[in-house]
């Protein structure tokens, strides 16, 4: 749980913080899908029965700080950097309930292993 909103304040940071002050690792797309991705994908885990909120969460934090941006002097909001934002929200939350499902058939099958078998 704790990771989601660690994502998020990191991110918050990064966008609204003076361009100078941006860490900067891969191109600036990659960054801004890796960065939501990551963040969809901590929430999804954290909060597994919770995704629609999780969506919309996603969707209003990437426009909302696009458009503080802004509001700084040295920063621009784009439409295509939200766009790459929530995309990359979604490929985080996917790969979120792909584990999930990963995670749910081991246990069952464990589950059925461990009623099946002999005591």
């Amino acid at each position: 749980m704790v990771a989601g909103w660690l994502a998020l304040a990191f991110i918050a940071f990064v966008t609204l913080s003076p361009i100078q002050d941006r860490p900067s690792f891969l191109h600036p797309q990659a960054e801004r899908f890796a960065a939501y991705a990551v963040m969809g994908l901590a929430f999804v885990l954290g909060y597994p029965r919770r995704t629609a909120l999780i969506v919309l969460f996603v969707v209003f934090s990437a426009f909302t700080l696009e458009a503080m941006q802004l509001l700084t002097p040295d920063r621009h909001g784009r439409l295509l950097d939200a766009v790459v934002k929530v995309a990359g929200g979604f490929a985080g939350i996917g790969a979120g309930h792909f584990i999930l499902l990963v995670l749910r058939s081991q246990f069952g099958r464990l589950r059925s292993r461990a009623e099946h078998s002999p005591s």
